[in-house]
């Protein structure tokens, strides 16, 4: 909840109707990090929950974390460690390691000035619990003392030295449980949040301008928010304290109860039993009495989505990366990632700044880029398989034979008769795998990345100048450009093999990812000690497709590699505009909306209604009345209107779409004309 991180002071200020002139950027020499992985939260998995300013992490039962939401200081990016317990804070996040010490990640800066203050930066020695506020963190030692870094402007990392039971950080203040039962409070007092009422309590949470505690007949006492901080009423067995004015509770019978602010649905939890609640700044998460996490609130930055889908592919293009879940959905992210089309898919590729899927019923939707060459339109017909290039796209028709389309320089989008069992399109070349198992390619050959080796194979990849092929005895074999060593690959046996722009990676037999060639982004660095089934290598960035279905990418953090599993519907926009018609008559085709985050990515998980209605009415003699179903439930983020109508001719009609907590969005102009005048 770290109000003092100059990058979202303006963001919270404009939240509460406020205004701050000045934002600055984060300090330039924060550590350029690693991506987060497309995390899966299985349900019976998750142990613990701890909400952050605009991020959420969870321990799962196995001691791994997975973090999800704002990621723009590496605090949703945890380390590969075991814990027993984590705490997302404002722009970091910290926990404790099996081994007794402290690990933290994300901001290490506060203040106007985005000065250092080192909250993220734990120091030595064993722990046995932490709490991340909002630019500082405080820990319980073994000994019961507690130790706090990180910002300390109001004083809020210099603890008394008491011995205490549990310790709980705020965005300016701390508090923590001593061991008679009563409270201590520290650091920033203006709304007397650091103020503890009398009495003994078996449990205590710092937020925002309040404190709680959990007394021990089981009530709950608030303190601070200039006095206007009203707890749930009834009796708990934990308390969390969000960031603006809101507290959650677990009730005796697993329940939970919130008070407060509830601008953001942040205080109206679902139905359900828990055991265990965190709240954030403007959200609240909890786990469920079945180990699944269930979030509610505000959720600009995906911190109230958790992870939960899993996925059957990944495929990492030049500036785009895309994935199909399990439900036959894709999700996107990156440049060129465009507005997704509706509908199931069994198969994604990705493209430079463009991507193509392969629809259930065989035909190719493509979206994102397609500048002056068409990539991205695709023709009519049946396929089995697509693959996209720099700027033109392949796909393996029905009958074997390949059609391609696009740039055709050099001929890579012209290729030979034949039949055969599957294509990939490359920087400036295209090769096919042939029904005999040998390789045919086509397009530029300057640095023999068109004259494959002969030989048996099963699997081949078109890179940017290179090829990559999987042999049938499981040797990787490569050709063409050789400057960055992309086409010398390790011995040993593979499964699967992937030539990206200047690297390549492949699968092993043991299921480790072994990549080579350029690597200054570091995408050719896998992760250790995580197992895959399928990988794909991109231009600065890999992802790959783990054992338990969920993704990992890594590579270079600059043009937004970031996984969209959690992202926001923010807006409807018109992808089937209406059409002319006649009075009375069904407008065709019908018209269609979708729901956009805030890169335009149609977001497939919302499936909310929709409500349409006339915006201009453009009736020449009389008002026009549409007629219809009015509102209808989005399925894979879209709404088709199919039996809409206007009984009035007129001139100038739109169209407007709604749907709760979105933006609606406004139609083209369209007309309701008499037969003789209809265009």
């Amino acid at each position: 909840m770290d109000l003092k991180n100059p990058t979202r002071w303006s963001r919270v200020l404009s939240l509460l109707g406020l205004v701050l002139p000045i934002a600055c950027q984060s300090n330039p020499m924060e550590p350029v990090r690693r991506q987060p992985e497309f995390v899966l939260l299985a349900p019976g998995t998750v142990a613990q929950v701890s909400a952050g300013g605009y991020h959420t992490c969870a321990l799962r039962t196995d001691g791994t974390v997975a973090c999800w939401g704002d990621n723009s200081h590496g605090q949703a990016t945890p380390p590969a460690y075991t814990f027993t317990q984590v705490s997302a804070g404002g722009f970091h996040t910290c926990g404790v390691k099996t081994d007794g010490t402290v690990a933290c990640w994300g901001s290490n800066y506060s203040g106007p000035n985005n000065h250092y203050s080192g909250q993220a930066t734990p120091p030595a020695g064993a722990f046995t619990q932490v709490s991340a506020g909002g630019s500082h963190t405080c820990g319980l030692k073994p000994d019961g003392s507690v130790a706090c870094w990180g910002d300390n402007s109001d004083g809020q990392a210099t603890p008394p030295a008491d011995t205490f039971t549990q310790v709980s950080a705020g965005e300016a203040h701390t508090c923590a449980l001593k061991t008679e039962g009563t409270v201590a409070c520290w650091g920033q007092n203006s709304a007397s949040q650091a103020m503890p009422p009398a009495g003994t309590f078996t449990q205590v949470s710092a937020g925002w301008s309040h404190t709680c505690g959990l007394n021990t007949d089981g009530t709950i006492a608030c303190w601070g928010d200039w006095g206007h901080s009203t707890p749930p009423a009834g009796t708990f067995t934990q308390v969390s304290a969000g960031g603006y004015t809101h507290s959650c509770g677990v009730k005796t019978d697993s329940t939970v109860a919130c008070s407060g602010s509830d601008v953001y649905g942040q205080a109206t939890p679902p139905a359900g039993t828990f055991t265990q609640v965190g709240a954030g700044l403007f959200h609240t998460c909890g786990v469920t009495t079945d180990g699944t996490v269930a979030c509610w609130g505000y959720n600009s930055d995906g911190q109230a989505t958790p992870p939960t889908s899993t996925f059957t592919e990944v495929s990492a293009g030049g500036y785009v990366t895309c994935t199909l879940k399990s439900d036959g959905t894709v999700a996107c992210w990156g440049l060129g990632s465009g507005t997704l089309p509706p509908g199931a898919f069994t198969q994604v590729d990705a493209g430079d700044q463009y991507a193509c899927g392969l629809k259930s019923d065989g035909t190719l939707a493509c979206w994102g880029d397609n500048n002056y060459y068409g990539q991205a339109t695709p023709p009519t017909g049946t396929f089995t398989q697509v693959s996209a290039g720099d700027s033109h796209t392949c796909g393996l028709k029905t009958d074997g034979t390949v059609a391609c389309w696009g740039s055709n320089s050099d001929g890579k989008a012209t290729p030979p008769a034949g039949t055969f069992t599957q294509v990939s399109a490359g920087g400036a070349h295209t090769c096919a795998l042939t029904s005999d198992g040998t390789v045919a390619c086509w397009g530029a050959n300057g640095s023999g990345q068109a004259t494959p080796p002969a030989g048996s194979f099963t699997h081949v990849s078109a890179g940017g100048a290179h090829t990559c092929g999987l042999k049938s005895d499981g040797t990787v074999a490569c050709w063409g450009d050789n400057f960055w060593g992309q086409a010398t690959p390790p011995p040993g046996a593979f499964t699967q093999v992937s030539a990206g722009s200047s690297h390549s990676c492949a699968v092993g037999s043991d299921g480790t990812v072994a990549c080579w060639g350029w690597n200054y982004y570091a995408q050719a660095t896998p992760p250790t000690g995580t197992l895959f089934i399928q990988v794909s290598a991109g231009r600065y960035q890999t992802c790959g497709l783990e054992t338990d279905r969920s993704v990992a990418c890594w590579g270079t953090t600059a043009i937004a590699q970031t996984p969209n599993e959690s992202a926001v519907a923010t807006r409807l926009v018109f992808t089937v505009q209406p059409s002319n018609t006649l009075p009375l008559f069904t407008i065709q085709p019908p018209v269609q909306v979708v729901a956009v985050d805030t890169a335009d990515n149609t977001v497939t998980s919302f499936t909310g209604f929709v409500t349409i209605a006339i915006g201009k009415n453009g009736g020449l003699l009389l008002p026009g009345t549409l007629s219809g179903t009015k509102t209808v439930a989005a399925v894979n983020g879209s709404a088709t209107f199919s039996d809409l109508g206007i009984d009035q001719p007129g001139i100038g009609y739109t169209l407007v779409v709604t749907s709760s907590s979105l933006t609606g969005a406004e139609s083209a102009t369209f007309n309701v004309l008499a037969p003789s005048v209809l265009p």
